[in-house]
């Protein structure tokens, strides 16, 4: 074996991650976090000591009180066994339409988490940086607004293409299609001409009022990095994290396993 997934059982009182967060500990190295500190460290130190002795299965309730050096006050109860990978759950379906410089600051922003599966698409390869995160898929397509049929129709949507027209062709297409979230960066005035666009293609003011735009925090300023923290930001409060974040195991009381 190579590795020992360490899992988060059950919650009691307040505890840096919740029930059914993961990581992985290697001899090496770890993958994924249950919420740093003294809690991680002894969870690393207890997988790290299977895998010398070669025991493949344990559980262990930990309080996070005085003895351990954290003031968090509750418990958790962590199961350990032993894995070869850390498999993450599929997220939430993300299209992010455009690999400009909004976007890139997007799926940076977007990316690392662990409740978001990214599809990134654009009009060429050219587009894209050489370097793409990890776990995110690059779908390069002349016709962007024909791949937008083959997105899932709950999937969330961020258009923020280089071209106005391919801009109202996707919104088109995602009122066509479905969608759980979509929204379109632009200003005002660029969402006043859409809507009347839009209109006129034979959607509802209902439908129409479903995509937003603008989109992010315009008070955080209009520099890539700031709209994608707004956007983020947005995206989590109201939809990604309600939708995707795991069940949790147990909460409440912790009994000794």
């Amino acid at each position: 074996m190579s590795g020992i997934r360490v899992t988060i059982m059950a919650v009691q009182g307040s505890a840096p991650r919740e029930a059914g967060t993961a990581m992985l500990v290697r001899a090496d190295g770890i993958a994924g976090t249950i919420g740093g500190g003294a809690l991680e460290w002894e969870a690393m130190r207890i997988g790290r000591q299977m895998l010398a002795d070669g025991k493949a299965y344990a559980e262990h309730r930990i309080p996070l009180g005085p003895s351990l050096g954290q003031c968090c006050g509750g418990a958790v109860t962590l199961r350990f066994e032993a894995v070869e990978t850390l498999d993450r759950p599929r997220g939430a379906d993300l299209w992010v339409w455009g690999a400009g410089h909004v976007g890139r600051a997007v799926v940076a922003v977007l990316a690392p988490l662990p409740h978001v599966a990214i599809t990134w698409a654009d009009t060429g390869r050219a587009r894209f940086p050489d370097s793409v995160p990890e776990g995110v898929e690059t779908l390069p397509a002349a016709d962007l607004p024909r791949l937008m049929a083959h997105a899932p129709d709950h999937a969330h949507h961020l258009i923020l293409t280089y071209s106005h027209d391919i801009d109202l062709a996707l919104c088109h297409a995602a009122l066509t299609r479905g969608f759980a979230s979509c929204g379109l960066i632009g200003s005002a005035t660029k969402w006043a001409r859409f809507r009347s666009r839009l209109a006129a293609l034979g959607h509802s003011d209902a439908e129409i009022s479903r995509i937003d735009c603008p989109i992010g925090d315009p008070g955080l300023g209009k520099h890539p990095q700031a709209i994608a923290v707004g956007v983020a930001a947005r995206l989590l409060k109201e939809h990604l994290h309600k939708e995707s974040a795991a069940k949790p195991i147990h909460r409440g009381k912790v009994t000794s396993p």
